[in-house]
């Protein structure tokens, strides 16, 4: 692990060489010579100096003075560069395609700069010039808030939220809150998912035997309906984001730990060929750089079955989701930067996700004649008559509409939405703004678990519904809402996802769905 860490220190330090950002006294003075800032040149982003004072940092609009000293940049071959460090999943496959999607449309070239450690730089050209620079740090999520925090790279990549010691850090840093609106968003979505060879006979496991299997509890396919043979875990190592939200979304709730005698790897690709060639080898492998393994689907007691597909992602039915994010500092970046994660908002970005084998975000509309695994899920799970009762009245109610592939849910224990879902509401928020749903009709339609009485549910649900209303009304504040209807709807436990038999399945089944007519 030291080597580890060693090694993306020197990367780290490579990339901030090739930012071109020198720490080295400047003077930047107004036309009159009345003014004068004198500091330590902390970056330029081609508009605006930042400046490290005795008055602490600064940020001086460069059209309005002229600069002097050994640390300034040169105005006319200005080179914007721009560093992302964390994620291996994001970096080596997911942000280069962007990159270039983002300089297709916009008319640059690019060209591809190895550095070593398996790092690397992707410029920007106008003809032979250089006009931007961005250099991939890759590493995994730990690292990429490292360096973030220590001013070493511009973007953090992370499969998983900030954690608030690493908030903390950040404050401290001045790097502002990262929690706040617009210093992180959710840039595609994957999920971890349980693969195994083509030629191991299992075809399911349980999330409790999942959680069991990690933990070294199971340590024979027998036990899972299998050959006799000793079970043999992979699993990616444990500072990336993929295997921290292991922790947090699978095994924190089973209340236990990854096994030390789990075989770790620091790509997925690795891991993935390791379990190809051993039928006894069951890992854990990011939805998107699965291969040619085979997924287990998610089963339990009551009979459902949860199998990974894009869609299932995209609308976090497959629970097992893993949003990756970019964290951002409250500070300026390049204007390319800027344009740049302008560009990966929008509709052809979303097309550069999907053919790079990722979930994108664009909005799908599923009729409820597509809902079939789903509708007789919920008639098996239906009780007595007047739990079918409240199925009938959520049929009737959205057999007309579509369901938009947003999903609300919420933190463990709170009714703050959690991170995927505040990226959602931020988007269906700007949908509205931009006249998407004018002339329609929207239903926010709440559900709860099992747990309690159906009328105490109802209401449960219904309260989530409006909550999460009133956060996109909120939030889409130049929405002409004369022009939309906005309903909330509480179903309870009409329409369970997973078994109630665990906290995690009450979890899943707790949720806000949006539909559309």
């Amino acid at each position: 692990m030291t080597f580890f860490r060693a090694a993306v220190c020197a990367a780290l330090f490579l990339a901030a060489l090739a930012r071109g950002v020198a720490a080295e006294d400047v003077t930047l003075s107004s036309p009159d010579g009345a003014v004068e800032i004198t500091g330590t040149l902390l970056g330029f982003d081609g508009e605006f100096y930042r400046v490290e004072t005795q008055f602490g940092e600064l940020t001086v609009d460069g059209s309005g003075v002229t600069c002097d000293g050994p640390g300034c940049p040169s105005l006319s071959g200005f080179v914007a560069e721009i560093t992302l460090a964390g994620s291996a999943t994001m970096s080596e496959v997911l942000l280069p395609a962007l990159v270039e999607g983002f300089a297709l449309r916009n008319g640059y070239q690019t060209r591809r700069e190895t550095l070593p450690d398996g790092n690397f730089s992707q410029v920007l050209l106008r003809g032979r010039n250089p006009a931007a620079r961005f250099t991939f740090v890759v590493s995994n999520t730990d690292a990429g808030f490292d360096a973030l925090i220590a001013d070493e790279a511009d973007v953090a990549m992370a499969l998983r939220e900030i954690r608030p010691h690493e908030q903390q850090a950040a404050q401290a840093a001045g790097l502002g809150d990262l929690t706040q609106p617009g210093r992180s968003r959710v840039l595609a979505l994957d999920a971890f998912v349980p693969v195994v060879s083509p030629g191991n006979p299992v075809q399911h496991i349980s999330v409790p035997q999942l959680a069991a299997v990690l933990s070294g509890e199971i340590t024979n396919w027998k036990s899972l309906g299998g050959p006799d043979a000793p079970i043999s875990v992979h699993m990616p190592v444990a500072e990336s984001g993929l295997a921290q939200a292991v922790e947090d979304r699978l095994m924190a709730p089973a209340g236990a730990a990854v096994s030390d005698r789990v075989q770790r790897h620091d790509r997925s690709r690795t891991l993935v060929q390791r379990v190809l060639v051993d039928p006894f080898a069951i890992g854990i492998s990011s939805y998107a750089e699965r291969g040619t393994s085979r997924m287990l689907a998610l089963t339990g007691p009551c009979g459902f079955s949860l199998q990974a597909s894009r869609r299932a992602v995209k609308t976090e039915d497959y629970p097992l989701t893993v949003p990756m994010f970019l964290y951002l500092p409250a500070r300026r970046l390049p204007k390319v930067a800027r344009d740049f994660l302008s560009y990966v908002r929008g509709p052809a970005a979303q097309a550069v996700i999907r053919r790079a084998g990722f979930v994108d975000q664009a909005p799908e509309r599923i009729s409820v004649s597509q809902q079939g695994s789903r509708l007789a899920n919920a008639v098996q799970a239906a009780e007595g008559a007047e739990g079918l009762a409240e199925l009938q009245r959520l049929v009737g109610t959205l057999r007309e509409m579509r369901r938009l592939t947003v999903s609300f849910r919420f933190e463990p224990g709170s009714a703050r939405p959690d991170a995927q879902s505040r990226s959602n509401i931020e988007h269906l928020a700007r949908a509205l703004e931009a006249g998407e749903y004018d002339a329609r009709q929207l239903i926010f339609a709440g559900f709860s678990d099992g747990v309690g009485g159906a009328e105490e549910n109802r209401k449960i649900a219904l309260k989530r519904a409006e909550a999460v209303r009133d956060a996109v009304v909120e939030a889409a504040e130049t929405a002409d809402f004369s022009r939309v209807e906005l309903r909330a709807e509480g179903f309870g436990e009409a329409l369970p996802m997973a078994c109630d038999d665990s906290d995690w399945g009450r979890q899943i089944n707790r949720r806000v769905e949006v539909w559309l007519k």
